[in-house]
């Protein structure tokens, strides 16, 4: 009897090679079935380079630069880039982390990334309540959890009245309003606990806050993913106070290492607090303020032992090989034959 066929597939991602840690991309890699070969991005290949299907992930940043005339050179080689892809019928997938870019560009930009959207084929949404318009280009392919990459690391138990946020720190992401919130709980026997990467003057304004809260501390610095284990495991509870949340790796990490999560209530996060299960996604309307932080922890508290997030279906082998199947379905969109096939 004959196997089914695979046809092989090269793949150019608009990101950087994985380095082994928890980034998005080191996940897609490990998760790509032995049909799949990735190529990472750079201009001279992604303009002369071999590839079948080019799969875009935050396309703001292919065309920004700190100076206007490198942001120019970039956009130009976008457009180079689209009218490649459309002589060769080089299909273009784009997967939606953001409704919205977090930091909004001029009308150049604007106008490069509508053209860029408008030459995709198909959009992978990472969940169910992303707006894709047409209906037609959406696919849903789930954002995985990272319980087999943390596996093997020592999970230490979680110290009561330790509150943490964690990951990249950025304006958005409402570390400033967590702060003060904070502050304004005079329990003795809280702690809050702030660790990542602090875009610029963020950083100053934690260390300030810290030096006048003895119950505040900080880790500013990209930390391995063996800290990060140790830093969520001794969380009893997670905030993540984004002014603007709709898919959040963090978010899943936290659920990864089974501690609960006090987030912003958006469609998106309604709806992954429904996949997990009760007690685990802690929801609030408008601003973060003393009384919900507080409220939380004695909800989660009186809450008790409750079975683990429900996190099936969000394996990376799994989600690698729904994104295999949604690169024949863009190849098939465009008309255009991938490489070599094998049995």
């Amino acid at each position: 009897m004959m196997t089914a066929i695979k046809v092989n597939l090269t793949v150019l991602q608009s990101l950087s090679p994985p380095d082994g840690s928890t980034r998005y991309v080191n996940q897609v890699v490990e998760g790509a079935p032995d049909a799949v070969t990735m190529r990472f991005f750079s201009w001279r290949t992604a303009l002369l380079g071999r590839y079948d299907v080019f799969h875009v992930h935050w396309p703001e940043l292919l065309i920004r630069a700190p100076r206007p005339l490198k942001a120019r050179l970039r956009r130009g080689a976008l457009y180079a880039l689209l009218l490649r892809a459309r002589l060769q019928r080089i299909p273009i997938v784009r997967t939606a982390h953001n409704l919205t870019p977090h930091e909004a560009g001029h009308d150049a930009e604007t106008r490069a990334l509508d053209a860029l959207d408008a030459r995709t084929a198909l959009i992978i949404r990472l969940n169910p309540t992303t707006p894709v318009e047409p209906e037609s280009r959406a696919v849903t392919i789930l954002h995985g959890h990272y319980r087999d990459r943390f596996r093997s690391m020592p999970l230490p138990d979680p110290v009561q009245g330790r509150i943490l946020y964690f990951g990249l720190i950025r304006p958005y992401k409402g570390v400033e309003t967590l702060l003060q919130v904070f502050r304004a709980l005079p329990d003795p026997d809280l702690a809050l606990r702030i660790v990542g990467r602090p875009s610029s003057g963020l950083g100053e304004i934690i260390s300030t806050q810290a030096a006048r809260d003895a119950r505040i501390s900080s880790v500013l610095r990209f930390v391995s993913d063996e800290e990060l284990v140790v830093e969520v495991g001794g969380a009893e509870l997670v905030v993540l106070p984004y002014r603007e949340m709709h898919n959040s790796g963090v978010l899943l990490v936290a659920l990864s290492l089974d501690r609960p999560v006090l987030v912003p209530s958006t469609a998106s996060n309604l709806a992954l607090a429904e996949e997990v299960g009760p007690d685990w996604i802690y929801l609030y309307e408008g601003e973060l303020t003393p009384e919900i932080l507080l409220g939380t922890l004695e909800r989660m508290r009186a809450a008790g032992p409750r079975p683990r997030p429900q996190l099936s279906g969000r394996d990376w082998k799994t989600l690698g090989l729904q994104s295999y199947h949604t690169y024949l379905r863009a190849l098939q969109l465009t008309g255009r034959t991938a490489g070599r096939s094998i049995r």
